[in-house]
């Protein structure tokens, strides 16, 4: 057996709880750290690493002392700001696009014209640097209309608006909130889909298909989180339906990627939605999506370290192998999530039972005493032989629970006929 290595993973939410899990139960890994971490990952055996995800000279030369092999990056904001770039400059080898690349989630105008550039199937759309030209520009869509911050905006910067007063005032405040530009879409009507790709240049594999649920409240009501569960596989995808994203939206993605000369290594995220027309993308993000890693991770039984090692590499990628089981998770979010959240509030115990498990992600304290530190603090998941089945055993496990000051959807999985 070769020698086992150690790998780092940046970033501290329930995403990266996942990938370090996957990571950690490969034989070629000695021990997977994270930084910074949360302390809940201590029960998986995740070493924390007290390191900002943005402070690059330290990470970097922690990844240097600890002998670390490669390094995956979770969260967006680090790439944007060219983690990746860093880490190259230092000799050091890393899976995640450049800074170059990540403008695909860092600007949504900038996703947009590559879209348009190399054929990819989108929204009617257009970008404004000033209020006065985006004012004028409603005049050019119909409603309901999609009005998007430019930059990151933790999957909350999406507004959708009913009439062309509220577009008007929704505008305003983007503006007077400091956006230097924002974009607006035509809405496009039909089921939402998350699709992963693991990329080595112009080489890629396509990870197991997840559905996440954006908005706050049962019925899909309420603000945009950053995702409140998700659930994997999909019964209600037709396969000629996924045949057409792979030809109409992966296919020339990726080969907009070679054309660009972006030599992107790392997890291209494809946010899309099925039309009367056929599959248009929604957005790009750069990393693995919070929380469909938590579901996607567990059916893949293609050993993660094996993938990510070949692609930085650039040798052949393995063929993803996935589990026919399915899996289903549903996220427990603090009170007042997203705009407000509640901090502090003790958790109580949560052990894993009866084919369920808990992701960590906004924790802090120890193990045993647990408190939230805002925004979504778990994740309660189950992996079965059906979607109903995980379903109702993540259902009956919440039930059975009082979280203070805590709230979760009661309709993760309706999509699925569930």
């Amino acid at each position: 057996m070769t020698q086992q290595q150690n790998v780092l993973v940046v970033g501290e939410g329930g995403r990266e709880f996942a990938i370090a899990k996957k990571l950690q139960e490969s034989t070629h890994v000695q021990q997977v750290y994270c930084a910074p971490g949360n302390v809940g990952m201590e029960s998986v055996g995740i070493q924390q690493v007290d390191i900002a995800e943005n402070d690059f000279p330290r990470l970097i030369d922690f990844a240097k002392t600890h002998e670390i092999a490669w390094t995956f990056v979770g969260p967006e904001d680090s790439l944007v700001e060219g983690i990746v770039d860093e880490f190259h400059a230092a000799g050091l080898k890393i899976y995640g696009p450049t800074a170059r690349a990540a403008q695909l989630e860092g600007s949504k105008d900038y996703a947009l014209n590559f879209m348009d550039h190399y054929g990819v199937p989108t929204a009617k759309h257009h970008g404004y640097r000033d209020q006065t030209a985006a004012l004028k520009g409603l005049d050019e869509f119909g409603f309901p209309l999609v009005i998007k911050e430019n930059g990151l905006a933790g999957g909350k910067g999406v507004v959708i608006v009913r009439d062309r007063a509220e577009a008007v005032r929704t505008v305003e405040e983007m503006f007077a909130n400091g956006q230097s530009r924002l974009v607006l879409e035509e809405c496009l009507v039909g089921p939402e889909y998350s699709l992963f790709l693991a990329l080595s240049n112009g080489h890629y594999r396509i990870l197991p298909m997840a559905q996440d649920h954006k908005r706050a409240y049962d019925g899909d009501r309420g603000p945009n989180t950053g995702g409140m569960g998700a659930y994997s596989p999909l019964p209600q995808l037709a396969k000629n339906d996924y045949q057409r994203m792979i030809d109409e939206v992966v296919k020339p993605t990726v080969q907009g990627l070679v054309a660009g000369n972006y030599h992107y290594h790392g997890i291209l995220y494809i946010g899309l939605i099925m039309t009367v027309a056929g599959p248009k993308v929604i957005e790009y993000n750069v990393r693995l999506g919070d929380p469909e890693t938590q579901v996607i991770l567990p059916r893949l039984t293609t050993d993660l370290y094996e993938l990510v090692d070949a692609a930085l590499k650039d040798e052949p990628l393995p063929e993803i192998q996935v589990s026919e089981q399915a899996t289903f998770g549903v996220v427990v979010a603090a009170e007042g999530y997203p705009q407000k959240p509640v901090h502090g509030q003790p958790l109580v115990k949560l052990p894993a039972m009866d084919g369920v498990v808990i992701d960590y992600a906004n924790v802090k304290g120890d193990l045993n005493h647990l408190r939230g530190a805002g925004g979504r603090l778990l994740m309660v998941l189950s992996m079965a032989d059906s979607l109903q089945v995980a379903h109702d055993q993540v259902y009956q496990y919440l039930d059975q629970r009082h979280l203070q000051q805590c709230y979760y959807r009661h309709d993760i999985g309706s999509k699925a006929g569930l």
